[in-house]
């Protein structure tokens, strides 16, 4: 039995996003790109404290933050989980700037907005996306993943 804000067919959110990240591992890995997962480094605006980003590489300077989330089963905008989104751009601002930041994302096509939950993100929130962060929307059914921003 799911509980309603739990992903249809998943045991649970924690489960979902680790099998997501592990998809991120791999594909990434195929791109030359070796990362661990929960990479802590000091991030910080006023001082600094020790954050866990999903995926990195220390020696590389690389953080990723990966979100599989999907729009609701209506065809709606997860409106909390955008709030997640926004928490991470925050969180790479809070990052050193010496470092590479991507938000690894699922590719989740709306039929009734005809884009995907990449797209709505860009479109709605440039002001909250640091100039040096990049999106790439994964395709779980290819395997694949492309640089929206």
């Amino acid at each position: 039995m799911n509980r309603p804000f739990q992903r249809k067919g998943s045991k649970s959110n924690t489960q979902v996003g680790r099998v997501f990240e592990a998809k991120a591992l791999k594909f990434f890995r195929g791109k030359g790109l070796v990362l661990q997962r929960n990479l802590k480094l000091d991030i910080g605006i006023n001082g600094t404290k020790s954050h866990a980003f999903d995926l990195g590489n220390a020696k590389k300077k690389v953080i990723v933050e990966c979100k599989s989330n999907t729009w609701t089963g209506g065809g709606n905008v997860p409106s909390a989980k955008m709030t997640a989104w926004h928490q991470a751009m925050y969180y790479f601002h809070a990052a050193p700037r010496t470092y590479r930041k991507i938000l690894f994302v699922l590719r989740d096509l709306s039929k009734k907005r005809n884009k995907t939950l990449a797209d709505y993100f860009i479109q709605a929130s440039p002001h909250l996306i640091p100039a040096d962060v990049e999106i790439w929307e994964y395709d779980e059914r290819r395997g694949t993943a492309v640089r929206k921003l």
